[in-house]
């Protein structure tokens, strides 16, 4: 009897984990083929064009080792700082806001943000860092070309 209802426990867990999983490869599927909405970015552009953009502004950089360095550091860090943004924007209050650097990739104005309007929150800081870290024109470091 109390095997049973761990193993449904387990069942429970692992079946809501696959579907939150798939869900959100939906989400961010549906999102990377919109257009960006992030200022400076070319019209009608979307995140899929880009990232394949970027990928192929890495290859003609000088050394190789510097454009790729910066595709590696957006899929390494982008993540948590995307989480981190994200959290400090909607709690602006919060012990994480007092502890992070001001940034202008942080949202403004979505303070107390309902559940369902933090998945579009997240994804505009995904958009607004992937942009800064590979898209907007830069003086020192690796001088991509401009994205076409």
């Amino acid at each position: 009897m109390v095997a049973g209802f761990i193993h449904f426990i387990w069942k429970a867990f692992w079946n809501s984990t696959v579907i939150i999983l798939c869900a959100g490869l939906v989400f961010i599927s549906y999102k990377a083929n919109q257009p960006m909405a992030v200022p400076g970015t070319p019209e009608g552009m979307t995140y899929v064009e880009f990232i394949q953009d970027r990928i192929d502004a890495a290859k003609t950089v000088a050394p190789s080792r510097c454009g790729w360095g910066m595709m590696l550091s957006l899929a390494t860090l982008g993540p948590i700082y995307s989480v981190v943004y994200t959290a400090v924007a909607i709690n602006p209050e919060g012990t994480l806001a007092k502890i992070t650097a001001s940034d202008p990739d942080i949202p403004k104005g979505v303070e107390g943000a309902k559940w369902y309007e933090i998945p579009g929150i997240w994804w505009s800081v995904v958009e607004r860092l992937s942009w800064t870290m590979l898209g907007k024109p830069a003086n020192v470091g690796c001088q991509f070309r401009a994205v076409r």
